[in-house]
């Protein structure tokens, strides 16, 4: 027989399922298709870079990392102004339906993990490397922070300046593709990986063509 249930529900088997590893997957996805994409438009991108160790410096919250290994997830530089200032950025995904959001709103939700974030990195960021920094938070649901939504729409603006293309069509293509992933990982939490293999993010030549093709309407 023919299984019926709709994605929504594996989309949500898969935000509860056990397999932390599979979950921390995704970061890895989000991560790694980000980077690919800052590249072609920002110099000196780097995955995992590490943080200046504090010298002495007091920070505000208790949550701040003070260790000497901290790292974020990816730096660029000149993407928020274009000029050099180092900007960094942080992925979180989160299970909105985990038993500590129940009585919350989803926007709540995604505040809280952007606090969380900003108050353990930012301000040692900010005073240190004297840089930017951004939480890129999205949901096993499929939805993002509002800082990641500003993010991505800065990057498909200078994308599609650097390409000639559309923007609407640029943004529509990025969107996609991490809404695609997600649902990857979903499929592969219930049935299990078929290959051991890593995929590779691939990139796009054209972001109007496959947009055109995939008849993917354009974003407002």
């Amino acid at each position: 027989m023919r299984n019926k249930l709709p994605i929504f529900f594996w989309i949500h088997c898969w935000g509860i399922c056990k397999l932390t590893a599979l979950a921390s997957s995704d970061v890895y996805v989000y991560r790694d298709f980000t980077e690919k994409l800052l590249a072609e438009v920002c110099p000196d991108v780097t995955l995992e870079p590490d943080i200046q160790p504090l010298e002495g410096e007091s920070l505000d919250f208790a949550s701040a990392n003070y260790e000497g290994n901290a790292r974020a997830d990816i730096r660029a530089r000149g993407f928020w102004d274009g000029n050099r200032q180092r900007a960094f950025f942080d992925v979180k995904v989160f299970n909105p339906n985990a038993q500590s959001y129940r009585r919350s709103s989803l926007e709540s939700c995604f505040r809280c993990e952007e606090n969380a974030k900003k108050q353990k990195y930012e301000q040692h960021i900010v005073e240190v490397e004297h840089g930017s920094f951004t939480p890129l938070v999205f949901s096993t649901s499929g939805g993002m922070g509002n800082l990641a939504s500003t993010f991505y729409k800065r990057l498909a603006s200078l994308l599609s300046e650097k390409r000639r293309e559309a923007y609407s069509s640029t943004l529509d293509w990025i969107r996609t593709h991490l809404s695609f992933s997600l649902v990857r990982f979903a499929i592969m939490c219930i049935r299990g990986a078929r290959s051991s293999i890593k995929h590779v993010v691939k990139g796009c030549d054209s972001f109007d063509l496959v947009t055109a093709e995939a008849h993917i309407h354009e974003s407002q």
